[in-house]
């Protein structure tokens, strides 16, 4: 029962269960991620309950987490807007998760287990077969889930939490990067296959130097596709762009 039952003092609303609320969630924040909407631009809230089939209220309660995470920005009395960076923005937040993977890369070595390490190398596998079939998208899923597994490794709470806030604020334009330079895609995994191997060999200043270079350069790609399809300043579209590819 999810309505809103009132008594004379005393209001209690009853929320939706966490996997609906988690579920909902990660559909809105993928659907940004993939570049549905635009940088900068307002987030359509009735066309979102619409697509999901929600009404309102759990809508803006996701965004209010997505607005935690940095992915949007709440505007008082005027709803949401996807959140829009500047080219400094982004080298300041790669130059943050550039430490903080490097930092995980040497103290999972320290700390992850056998069965981890072999979960990674499977991941890297199938990561490899989207990488072969183009199948970008998947290919960016399991990328960010070797990242992430590596983090998890580390044991490091508070890592694991600046490493989620700070994560989340780029991934959108790691993702749309990912999509339009694919040039770029070889030489990640070249970079992944030497981490995935610094890792087996448990050999943590090899692991945390090979994933600081590897966000580094992802940080270039970044910047670069930012100057190249935002030249006015202007958000990207990059949904007509991936139309435009196809």
């Amino acid at each position: 029962m999810n309505n809103l039952l009132r008594t004379k003092s005393l209001e209690i609303v009853e929320t939706p269960p966490a996997s609906l609320h988690d579920d909902l969630l990660s559909q809105i924040r993928d659907f940004i991620v993939e570049g549905h909407l635009e940088p900068g631009s307002r987030i359509p809230e009735r066309e979102l309950c619409e697509k999901f089939d929600v009404s309102r209220t759990p809508l803006r309660e996701a965004l209010k987490v997505l607005a935690s995470e940095g992915l949007i920005e709440l505007l008082p009395n005027r709803g949401a807007r996807v959140r829009q960076f500047s080219e400094q923005d982004i080298r300041h937040l790669f130059e943050l998760i550039a430490g903080l993977d490097a930092l995980a890369g040497r103290a999972a070595c320290e700390r992850i287990s056998d069965e981890d390490i072999a979960a990674i190398e499977r991941m890297h596998l199938e990561m490899y077969t989207h990488y072969m079939r183009q199948e970008l998208t998947d290919y960016f899923r399991l990328n960010q889930k070797i990242h992430q597994a590596i983090v998890d490794a580390a044991a490091n709470p508070f890592l694991s939490s600046n490493y989620a806030t700070a994560n989340a604020m780029v991934r959108r334009l790691r993702y749309s990067a990912n999509l339009l330079r694919r040039d770029r895609l070889s030489d990640a995994m070249r970079e992944h296959e030497a981490m995935v191997d610094a890792l087996r060999r448990r050999n943590g200043d090899e692991l945390s130097k090979l994933m600081f270079d590897h966000m580094r350069g992802k940080c270039d790609a970044v910047c670069e596709y930012m100057r190249e399809h935002q030249p006015s300043g202007r958000a990207a579209d990059v949904s007509a762009l991936r139309s435009e590819e196809g």
